[in-house]
């Protein structure tokens, strides 16, 4: 098994360029730079669309995306879902969507419905 066989061997070990951080600490530096962009640009967001709820309520609904996604610890991940996050704040704040569409975010209920069987229960625990 000359030259030919540590070639094969080499193939199947490829390592993968990450799209911008290079390790999880910056991964976590965009994340909450995001974090801060979301959370400054509130008050603006709520004045462009006039929107029927206070300024916290936004917030909490922010916060609550965020803390959907917080399980993801590969950094390609992350980083894929920083550049979705900062596309959606830029359409936001260019107003290139509709006010339903921010009331639609709003109103989204993330609460997880427990179950209550018990081989449910037993199938969802961590």
């Amino acid at each position: 098994m000359g030259t030919l066989g540590r070639a094969m061997v080499n193939v199947g070990r490829r390592e993968v360029k990450p799209f911008m951080s290079r390790n999880s600490a910056e991964a976590r530096l965009r994340v909450l730079n995001l974090y801060r962009a979301w959370y400054r640009s509130i008050p603006k967001i709520c004045h462009l669309y006039r929107l029927p709820v206070r300024p916290h309520q936004l917030r909490d609904r922010i916060r609550d995306e965020f803390y959907r996604n917080s399980h993801v610890n590969d950094v390609r991940a992350v980083d894929y879902l920083v550049i979705k996050g900062r596309m959606e704040l830029q359409e936001t704040m260019e107003k290139w969507k509709q006010d339903h569409h921010i009331l639609a975010f709003i109103k989204h209920d993330t609460k997880v419905e427990q179950p209550t069987q018990f081989l449910a229960k037993f199938f969802t625990q961590k």
